[in-house]
């Protein structure tokens, strides 16, 4: 597959996934123009979607949402897909079905559309991106789910999601960090940017600098500041280093299924695979040849 067609790219930043709902309960698809039906579906009919890129919903968001829902009812119907003959699939909108099951809801309005696993994938990550509240690690997770499930490369997904190639590049490196980087980007204890800078430094730096960034409260200024004398006195390439030296590592990564880092210094330089145990080593032998 060489792209996604319309895709990310036709929906961002511009397009939003709200449709004009008129009062004879048929809401306006403002893609196509078409007309389609509100329907009330059973809640313990619908299934989430596993194509749903945000991990925590967090309970304060979901207890406003919830005395939302009770004062004004689901104004936005969710979007749903039939998979059987009597169930559905969420494409879009997990927080009101969740929130709608907590409240002991019966029924909620949505839309039900027949739509691809491709197109389900985009819309979902398209909803949260639009939302804005996906932390970094849940963005790069679903970027690296649709370079997978697709067969894109990081320049395709640069151009659906409005993004540029290095931007999508240093996003997705994050899921090469620690599991402690991780878990501070959960809990929402570094940014972005301080995330972006640990991932690009070696594993044991990584934990000395994270716990100064909590326990010091270093900015994203002295973050870089330290984060670049480490690559200094290491000899490591530089922070901002070539995005298709990253590439490479990344597509080596999938297919050894292994840590792999690649030094490039002009035309020559190292490719370095990591394993961690005999089993593991042989595996990896076996795959290069």
């Amino acid at each position: 597959m060489s792209g996604l067609g319309r895709g990310l790219g036709s929906l961002i930043p511009n397009k939003k996934l709200n449709p004009v709902i008129l009062d004879d309960g048929v809401v306006i698809d403002e893609f196509t123009g078409k007309r389609e039906m509100v329907s009330e579906i059973q809640i313990d009919k619908i299934t989430p979607n596993p194509h749903q890129p945000r991990k925590s919903f967090g309970e304060a968001g979901i207890a406003e949402l919830m005395e939302s829902i009770k004062e004004y009812g689901i104004i936005q119907p969710l979007i749903l897909s039939k998979i059987g003959s009597d169930s559905w699939q969420l494409i879009a909108g997990e927080r009101r079905w969740r929130s709608a099951k907590a409240l002991g809801m019966k029924t909620v309005p949505a839309i039900v559309r027949d739509m691809s696993e491709q197109k389900k994938m985009e819309i979902a990550l398209i909803e949260n991106l639009q939302r804005e509240d996906l932390n970094v690690l849940e963005v790069a997770a679903a970027y690296q789910k649709l370079i997978d499930e697709f067969n894109l490369t990081q320049e395709q997904l640069a151009q659906r999601v409005g993004k540029n190639r290095s931007t999508v590049t240093n996003t997705i490196r994050i899921l090469t960090a620690r599991e402690e980087v991780h878990q501070a980007i959960r809990d929402g204890k570094i940014t972005d940017s301080h995330a972006k800078v640990l991932a690009g430094l070696p594993e044991d730096d990584q934990l000395e600098m994270l716990n100064k960034i909590i326990n010091e409260k270093w900015t994203v200024h002295n973050t870089e500041l330290e984060g670049k004398k480490i690559v200094i006195k290491k000899n490591l390439r530089p922070l901002h280093f070539d995005p298709e030296v990253r590439a490479k590592e990344e597509e080596l990564q999938r297919a050894l299924s292994t840590k792999v880092e690649i030094k490039k210094s002009g035309g020559s330089g190292q490719i370095i695979i990591r394993f961690f145990s005999d089993e593991e080593f042989r595996e990896i032998v076996d795959k290069i040849l």
